[in-house]
């Protein structure tokens, strides 16, 4: 991919992952990983990527949640601890997994997810 392609392939990856953080939360991981990967990034570092471009878009869009009365955080403070050591244990073991079963792993994941959204 020529850089003036890469640069556009980019603010079209931004885009994508800002608008499905703001519409589902956390989901533009979802996008952003396979964007990533297919721009050539190391799957291991597009999903820690991801991470670095998902916390800010989640924290803006928390912003927005909140002061529009979609949020509580009442109702999130019960998740954040073990949460917290969820993405502990995650970081640690992305370290840990090889890269064809994480790409497996992950794509499973999407799998069960979207099964689960089309069953509701």
């Amino acid at each position: 991919m020529d850089e003036k392609k890469k640069k556009w392939y980019f603010v079209l990856l931004g885009v994508a992952a800002g608008i499905l953080n703001g519409l589902f939360g956390a989901g533009g991981g979802v996008v952003v990983v396979p964007m990533l990967e297919k721009a050539g990034i190391e799957p291991k570092k597009a999903h820690a990527t991801s991470i670095s471009i998902i916390l800010p878009l989640c924290f803006l869009s928390g912003i927005f949640y909140f002061f529009s009365g979609h949020f509580s955080f009442g109702q999130a403070v019960g998740y954040l601890p073990l949460g917290l050591a969820g993405a502990v244990l995650g970081a640690w073991l992305l370290k840990k997994i090889p890269n064809d079963l994480l790409r497996r792993v992950f794509g499973i994941v999407i799998i069960i997810s979207a099964v689960r959204i089309f069953m509701k």
